[in-house]
């Protein structure tokens, strides 16, 4: 019998008032899970809910603030993987762990190989190797190389490896994102047999189709909370968006003014056709940006938004396809190509890829203009670099001490204006925003998001993407949705919902 919430059966695992901060961020709240033996539990909710903060801690990567975690009734303290595993519950990541390089039995065993002798035990290892690929219905040899599965095939590997493992509780993270139709289908009947030998399993997915195909029941997350529970007939598409994004916006910010029609009517300053990302071959996307235009880009983990501005800007040549700035086609082998003519990128990780971080507030604000301001193109124009620095921090509010402050010691909304300062230096025409208020505290949102519609009044056409469905909203004249690595629709005015955005970004028709 599955133990559902309502059930007085006592659960394989429980969750109770589980608690997680980060510096400035509540990833959990007071989250309640029960999972019962042998019961198929999906976890849906929307980017940054508090999924992978709350499985990470179930599978020991992560300790929880506040809570506790009981198994068959019992507490327990996970502070660690290994510990997890020892409970019997196993994590399969959205991005596979295994070693290429290595057999399949030797991955299904790393770590924990059986000895006899002193030596490792090849032959129980390529044994018990064999029992556990056909419990998941994987038909190779163990000696194969993993590197020649394909992606399908590697998940099973990790199911496998997870069952000698003794599992009880398999956490499942966006399984099916690298699968094909038929690989997907494999994977279904696995979990599906899982449940009917007591295996339980928690499966976190956007694909809400695949949800109501396997789950008995539903927990949905919002903003780091319990925000529902389906069962049964009640788990449906409609009921889970309803769940995910019932929140109250009305204080969040508000444009004073959209773009114009007028604007429409312009010629575009960036123009994207038929790009074909690496990520993504079997799809070529078009789109535009007009002059004095935000156009949102929204979507789900996995969609292919950030892959298409690194296309766009030069950092990931694409397939095919090309890219015009302001009517003039431009060369894509490098970001050379797009900041020469009048581009800019703020990335999504400010301090691995749009930060110097070691050194100063000055120095970062100068880089992407020091080749066209050197003097005699040779020698670095130190008072246009002062100059650039000080109307940077004078514009967009930088709290630094000195312009020779270290960016390290800086908040990381001041980083963030730090970088947005790099690209405004160059007086771009194009800018491209990758999550531009990811882990910034709500004062520095409000500033970026005045920044934005200024710069658009001016005439600058800005593409941003952002997981934060109140932002595409509150700042969007357009919102392009991406799904599995194609545009799968385009809202403008009052059909920018976020019922509207959530059915493009699940694939709903």
């Amino acid at each position: 019998m599955i133990a559902t919430s309502g059930s007085n059966t006592v659960p394989l695992l429980e969750v109770r008032s589980l608690c997680k901060r980060f510096p400035g961020v509540r990833a959990l709240h007071q989250v309640d899970l029960r999972l019962g033996a042998g019961e198929v539990l999906a976890l849906v909710g929307e980017n940054g809910a508090g999924k992978s903060t709350l499985m990470k801690i179930l599978a020991g990567v992560q300790p929880p603030d506040e809570g506790e975690i009981l198994i068959d009734g019992r507490r327990e303290e996970i502070d660690g993987v290994s510990r997890a595993m020892e409970l019997g519950i196993s994590l399969i990541h959205q991005e596979l762990n295994l070693s290429d390089n290595l057999s399949v039995a030797a991955n299904i065993f790393l770590g924990r190989e059986p000895t006899r002798w002193g030596l490792i035990d090849h032959a129980t290892i390529r044994r018990e190797s064999m029992r556990h690929l056909s419990a998941v219905g994987l038909d190779v040899s163990p000696d194969t190389l993993v590197r020649d599965l394909t992606i399908g095939r590697q998940q099973m590997v990790e199911i496998a490896k997870a069952l000698s493992a003794d599992a009880r509780v398999l956490i499942m993270d966006e399984p099916t994102s690298s699968l094909s139709h038929k690989e997907s289908e494999a994977l279904f009947r696995v979990v599906r047999d899982l449940r009917r030998r007591g295996v339980s399993v928690i499966y976190i997915s956007h694909r809400l189709g695949e949800v109501e195909a396997l789950a008995d029941r539903v927990m949905v997350m919002r903003d780091g909370e319990n925000a529902g529970e389906l069962v049964g007939e009640q788990i449906d598409h409609d009921a889970m968006v309803s769940r995910m994004v019932g929140r109250d916006v009305s204080r969040f910010y508000e444009r004073s003014q959209k773009a114009s029609p007028e604007v429409s009517s312009r010629p575009p300053a960036l123009e994207v056709q038929g790009l074909v990302v690496p990520e993504h071959p079997r799809h070529a996307i078009s789109l535009a940006v007009r002059p004095g235009e935000i156009v949102g880009l929204a979507g789900l983990v996995g969609a292919g938004r950030t892959e298409l501005l690194r296309c766009v800007f030069g950092v990931t040549q694409p397939l095919g396809g090309s890219v015009r700035v302001q009517g003039k086609t431009i060369d894509l082998r490098s970001p050379a190509g797009p900041i020469a003519n009048g581009m800019g990128l703020v990335p999504e990780d400010r301090k691995e890829q749009g930060l110097v971080i070691d050194f100063p507030v000055q120095t970062n604000v100068s880089l992407a203009g020091l080749a066209s301001q050197a003097r005699n193109r040779l020698w670095i124009n130190f008072d246009a670099e002062a100059q650039d620095t000080r109307r940077s921090i004078e514009r967009l509010r930088i709290k630094t001490p000195t312009p020779q402050q270290i960016v390290r010691y800086l908040s990381g909304g001041n980083q963030q204006k730090v970088v947005l300062g790099k690209w405004l230096s160059m007086n771009p025409g194009v800018l491209l925003l990758d999550e531009p208020t990811r882990g910034i505290d709500i004062g520095a949102k409000e500033e970026i998001y005045s920044l934005m519609e200024t710069l658009a009044a001016e005439g600058m056409a800005i593409l941003f993407v952002s997981s934060e469905m109140e932002e595409v909203i509150a700042l969007s004249d357009r919102v392009l949705v991406m799904h599995e690595g194609q545009i799968s629709g385009e809202l403008a005015g009052a059909s920018i919902t976020e019922e509207q955005i959530m059915n493009l970004a699940t694939g709903s028709t």
